[in-house]
């Protein structure tokens, strides 16, 4: 069966829109990613230590915060409840830049940061599946993602 001109380039055009969405996915879950990351990437000369958690509301939870021999002493400290924080839970932070917030550090932090890239991977997955009808790579893509967030959930 010959295929129209017409027909080609609709087709051509539903790859090329479907390709934009998994790129913008992609784009938007390492730039949601990399905002908690990069502290913990690029984490030399900025204040290490060790978080206690005293006390947590809806979104956050403080504590005290020990330093590590070369950071500076912090009254009371500020980590994201989504970190699996609980109270009297105590792990490794580094204090983000011109703040008291801090970020979990250590494998449990790492794979936290990267959590709204899991999930763009996973909706990426429907998209290159059903949209770009390449089943294989949907299906790795997929795994990646369902992969980092098993691997987050056991490491909090």
């Amino acid at each position: 069966m010959k295929r129209s001109s017409s027909h080609r380039v609709a087709v051509a055009g539903r790859r090329a829109a479907m390709g934009l969405v998994v790129l913008v996915l992609l784009v938007a879950g390492a730039w949601a990613s990399w905002d908690a990351a990069h502290h913990i990437i690029l984490a030399k000369g900025r204040d290490h230590g060790t978080v206690t958690v005293t006390g947590c509301g809806e979104e956050e939870c403080t504590g005290s915060f020990t330093p590590d021999s070369v950071s500076r002493e912090r009254p009371r400290v500020t980590v994201d409840r989504s970190a699996a924080a609980r109270e009297g839970d105590r792990f490794p932070v580094v204090v983000k830049p011109g703040s008291d917030a801090v970020v979990r550090t250590g494998w449990p932090g790492f794979l936290h940061a990267w959590v709204p890239l899991a999930g763009a991977l996973l909706l990426a997955a429907f998209v290159i599946g059903g949209g770009l009808r390449m089943a294989r790579t949907a299906w790795g893509v997929g795994t990646a993602g369902a992969a980092l967030l098993v691997a987050t959930f056991v490491a909090l």
